[in-house]
């Protein structure tokens, strides 16, 4: 029997490395549902080749604009995920939650129920409403695998542990492109320079989070909430070619590293699949990394962003809602030539520790309602700052 998989964020790079991977075996999988924001003419041609019959167009005017160009089709058109009790008539299998941002959220809260397994590739869902996650999947019995390759590498090496088993986990950072660029020079870097990755091909937020080592406080808050760990338990190692992706030292001794090539395409296939062993066609081992993995902590006056870690709350907070929202901010500005990269650095900071916003470190959300009306209201305030 085909297993059942739906796919939330079909059009952005998970997605559609997850549809590369089901179309090697189309035989042994039915695509139930695809969801995108606004890519109305690449999810109508996935939908088409993998036979799906429903489809979900979040963002209202493309929506409509579907409705029209597409008023033939046999395809199911929805707007948003109110309507999933229409579309599952049976339990998916697999789905895949990749859809980028805080608006991931909600779907990932919805779906839960409609699935044997969920793959959560939106790191944001994570950090900001793990808590409220967690009760779903233990509610309606649903397993859980993070895509991310440090927390799937994690996930990976705590098969037959659990979390008190372990002595020290250590996520690797590729450093992005600046690893080995003086400080002083940190002033002229322009956007151009910041998404040029060295090793992923990523959107260009993500990207900019790699730069500023941004990205690494987000998966080490990750790390924390899903393995049920104090943060005094993970450390972040500089490693270039993002080729060792996890290490985890356990208290019986042994210390376990978990290795693949910089391709998301891997962590997914293995998500997919899970236990069943399946063949991904890979690079043969790279002994010159593995002798020269040039593994170093980081430098926190080069990246001082790290040093957030610091200050953040043991317990899941409203605070991570604050930070990410923050984040995602200073970044677009960034982006849009408003403030440099220097800039974006020190206000990420700086911003992040004004009274008012240190407050939420206290408040647990409760519900859904709670972080996306504090991501509402952080937004004006940083509006209101004139940035």
């Amino acid at each position: 029997m085909k297993k059942k998989i739906s796919i939330f964020g079909s059009t952005g790079s998970i997605g559609e490395n997850t549809l590369k991977i089901i179309k090697k075996d189309k035989k042994n999988f039915e695509v139930n549902l695809l969801t995108t924001n606004k890519n109305i003419n690449k999810i109508f041609k996935q939908a088409k080749e993998f036979k799906v019959r429903s489809i979900i167009i979040s963002d209202i005017s493309y929506y409509k604009k579907a409705k029209i160009r597409f008023k033939k089709s046999r395809i199911n058109i929805y707007n948003n995920f109110d309507h999933l009790n229409k579309i599952f008539r049976v339990k998916n299998d697999i789905i895949m939650s990749s859809i980028t941002g805080l608006n991931g959220l909600s779907p990932t809260l919805k779906s839960i129920k409609y699935t044997k397994k969920i793959l959560i590739a939106n790191k944001e869902s994570i950090i900001c409403g793990w808590n409220l996650i967690n009760k779903e999947l233990k509610k309606y019995k649903t397993s859980f695998i993070p895509v991310d390759s440090e927390h799937f590498s994690i996930w990976s090496l705590l098969q037959n542990y659990n979390s008190n088993d372990i002595d020290k986990i250590f996520i690797t950072a590729s450093g992005g492109p600046f690893l080995k660029l003086p400080k002083k020079q940190f002033s002229n870097i322009s956007i151009k320079k910041a998404l040029d990755h060295p090793n992923w091909k990523m959107g260009k937020k993500i990207t900019i989070d790699s730069s500023t080592l941004m990205n690494k406080v987000f998966e080490v808050i990750e790390a924390k909430n899903i393995f049920n760990l104090d943060y005094n338990k993970i450390s972040i190692l500089t490693h270039p070619k993002s080729y060792l992706h996890a290490i985890t030292k356990f208290k019986n001794g042994l210390t376990k590293i978990l290795l693949h090539d910089p391709d998301m395409k891997i962590p997914i296939y293995n998500s997919i699949y899970s236990s069943d062993i399946k063949s991904i066609k890979t690079h043969s081992l790279n002994l010159k990394i593995l002798n020269n993995l040039e593994l170093k902590e980081v430098d926190k006056k080069k990246f001082p962003l790290i040093k957030l870690l610091n200050k953040l709350p043991k317990y899941t907070s409203l605070f991570e809602t604050v930070l990410i929202t923050i984040n995602d901010y200073l970044v677009f500005k960034f982006l849009e030539k408003k403030i440099n990269f220097k800039k974006l650095i020190k206000l990420i900071d700086r911003i992040s520790n004004l009274r008012e916003f240190q407050k939420f470190k206290k408040i647990k959300p409760k519900n859904i309602d709670d972080i996306y009306e504090l991501r509402d209201y952080v937004s004006l305030k940083l509006d209101s700052l004139g940035i």
